[in-house]
């Protein structure tokens, strides 16, 4: 098979490369021109864990091939997968303007029966839009060709997406004929063979399932740092509530971690879109708009727990250990390090900052605001505390003789619980954390 994919930012390439893994050959699309060039130099514009082997191995085996010619690929495609960002737009509607001229550019190029898949997250009712954008299209050309438009949504973990992908829970696909449905069984036929389960169904519940399923993991992470905050209030310890509610197989272990918010290119604009959908639709999602308020208020979470240690901030120096929204990415979209460095260099405080992989991300980001370090312990000298915001494993098993030659106070504030209240006692350490009682030396 020959299929397109239009867009190479996160979703576009680990599709393609995924995809070509398989043994497709597959065309990945890209109006940036200094992109396709890195691409096909062996420069990937995303950090995921070994996306940069697999890119070249496919390149290599001429399975993957990178152009900035949308029509040069859909020579002979099968399929067209629009793979394009769908950024929040002021009101928190998802942005459709990329992925429509996309879909009027096939509606101008095609002469040949194609699925135009949408993988891109989009609202309820975006592949009609799609559809109506490629026939406008094809009547201004006096075409007469037929085409149908799917939707197969993405649920990839940034960290491990190519594991999400080669290994997926389910495939969910929206499609509405046999001709299209035959074509994508086809195209993911060897991941049934591997027994991962293919749910076909309308193109309106493929669309929602993708926003259902984020809405429900955010949920989850936004009611346990709303108990994680009363357990703070009563005296109880949240570690302990998790494991008691998660060991329910009705509830689950995974995504009932407290901390300092969630981030990231998905929860938080998916969110954000369905609720629109929802008020444009007459309807509010009032649980959803409670998890979006808890959301925007835990990133300030440890701000408060700063202030109420330090009540003169101004002229303090501190150290924060990660950048990124969580580990394994370099991704900065909504992360908490933005909100609680903005928050601090605000109030007059100094901010040495260290990830392993965002540092890059961070500037664009932070720009000069803040310092960055070249190493984890780098930016704790003379630091007045440690922030930690991302729960990176470097940063789990700390030397804590070195922190201590290094910081002018030994205070913790610990925005992801990585660390044992009664070790950080042992060791001396002022430690404040979420959810859980706070030690005080």
């Amino acid at each position: 098979m020959k299929i397109s994919i239009v867009g190479t930012g996160y979703v576009g390439l680990v599709t393609g490369t995924c995809f070509a893994d398989t043994g497709i050959n597959v065309t990945c699309v890209d109006i940036d021109e200094k992109k396709i060039k890195n691409l096909e130099n062996g420069i990937i514009p995303i950090y995921e864990p070994g996306l940069d082997q697999m890119v070249l191995k496919n390149v290599e085996k001429e399975r993957l091939h990178f152009t900035t010619s949308l029509k040069e690929s859909m020579e002979h495609a099968e399929a067209i997968f629009i793979a394009v960002g769908t950024p929040p737009g002021e009101d928190g509607s998802a942005d459709l303007s990329h992925v429509l001229e996309v879909a009027r550019q096939i509606g101008r190029h095609m002469n040949h029966y194609v699925v135009v898949v949408t993988k891109s997250t989009v609202p309820i009712g975006t592949a009609k839009k799609v559809k109506a954008a490629i026939q406008d299209e094809l009547e201004k050309r006096g075409a007469e060709l037929e085409f149908d438009v799917a939707s197969n949504p993405e649920f990839l973990k940034e960290g491990n997406a190519i594991e999400d992908f080669l290994k997926p829970d389910r495939i969910v696909i929206g499609t509405e004929s046999e001709k299209a449905e035959k074509l994508m069984n086809r195209l993911y036929k060897p991941f049934v063979l591997n027994g991962h389960p293919i749910l076909f169904m309308d193109i309106p519940s493929a669309e929602m399932t993708k926003y259902a399923a984020n809405a429900m993991l955010a949920t989850k992470i936004s009611f346990m740092n709303d108990i994680a905050n009363l357990c703070e209030i009563v005296g109880a310890d949240v570690t302990n509530v998790r494991r008691g509610i998660g060991s329910d197989t009705r509830i689950g272990n995974k995504f009932i971690y407290a901390g300092a918010g969630y981030g990231g290119s998905c929860f938080p604009k998916d969110v954000k879109a369905i609720i629109k959908t929802a008020q444009l639709n007459n309807y509010n999602l009032r649980i959803l708009e409670a998890v979006e308020n808890v959301n925007d208020d835990q990133k300030k979470v440890l701000i408060k727990k700063i202030k109420q240690h330090f009540p003169d901030i101004k002229g303090k120096t501190f150290a924060m250990w990660g950048l990124s929204f969580k580990p394994h990415t370099d991704d900065m979209r909504e992360a908490p390090s933005v909100v609680i460095a903005n928050a601090l260099t605000e109030l007059g405080a100094k901010v040495k900052a260290y990830d392993p992989v965002a540092m890059e991300e961070a500037k664009h980001e932070l720009g000069d605001s803040i310092e960055y370090g070249k190493d984890q312990y780098d930016v704790l000298i003379e630091a007045d505390a440690l922030i930690l915001i991302t729960e990176w494993p470097e940063f789990r098993v700390p030397n804590y003789k070195v922190m201590d030659k290094l910081m002018n106070n030994k205070v913790v504030f610990d925005g992801r619980n990585i660390y044992e209240p009664e070790e950080m006692k042992e060791f001396g350490y002022t430690y404040y954390s979420i959810g859980r009682p706070s030690i005080k030396e």
